[in-house]
């Protein structure tokens, strides 16, 4: 029986690459906020066709990381107080539930790893590597959703966290770092102690509490 047509392979490709490509520039802010992304300039930077640009930047749009209006402009989307309000709690929500699955299921070698990375974010925080301190949290982090057995939440997850992590890369200089040091340590011993309940909710009160911060940022800069 013949294989249903569909997309040629190499153009999904292509897609995807451009997809990558354009996603880590806007999250790290080599693309930035409100800039204007044109096809010729992308088709010249990126050396690739309209077509995978085109397929790219819809998908970055369905993430809310490029905004576009009709026959006037396509661009980065701003830095908005918004995505701090509505996207923290949720993230909050799926981080608590990923570590009450995690706990039953995590090993000493799991508990030691979350202990290391912690180790490394805090000589992050305390050096101001932003890409540094950014990379350690988000491995600490997933030690518990890889240990929840639920890969519905990181692919949630991993549309989400772009968003935030531009509001954090641009808001870091603002952001208690060292606050978020301790909260982890008390995730890590409730975790130890086989405590899943208290897990999440260290979980989540450290996702909300870098939301308050974020928001606080703001209105800092508004002031």
């Amino acid at each position: 029986m013949p294989l249903p047509q569909g997309k040629p392979i190499g153009r999904t490709l292509l897609s995807d690459r451009a997809y990558s490509v354009l996603r880590s520039a806007i999250i790290d802010g080599t693309l930035a906020p409100g800039e204007r992304l044109r096809d010729v300039d992308l088709v010249a930077r990126l050396g690739l066709s309209r077509t995978p640009i085109r397929e790219a930047l819809a998908r970055l749009a369905e993430d809310g990381l490029v905004e576009s209006e009709p026959n006037r402009y396509t661009r980065v989307t701003p830095l908005d107080e918004r995505d701090a309000r509505d996207a923290y709690p949720v993230v909050a929500a799926l981080h608590a539930l990923a570590a009450e699955l995690a706990v039953p299921r995590l090993s000493q070698a799991d508990i030691r790893a979350m202990a290391a990375e912690n180790r490394r974010f805090a000589r992050a925080v305390a050096a101001i590597d932003v890409d540094e301190a950014m990379a350690a949290d988000d491995a600490f982090h997933d030690i518990l959703i890889s240990a929840s057995g639920n890969p519905e939440i990181a692919s949630v997850l991993e549309r989400l966290m772009p968003r935030l992590h531009r509001l954090e890369r641009a808001q870091f200089g603002s952001l208690s770092g060292r606050r978020s040091v301790s909260q982890h340590q008390a995730l890590i011993a409730a975790a130890k102690r086989g405590d899943a309940q208290a897990t999440a909710v260290a979980v989540r009160e450290n996702w909300l509490s870098l939301r308050a911060l974020m928001e606080q940022a703001f209105r800092s800069e508004e002031s």
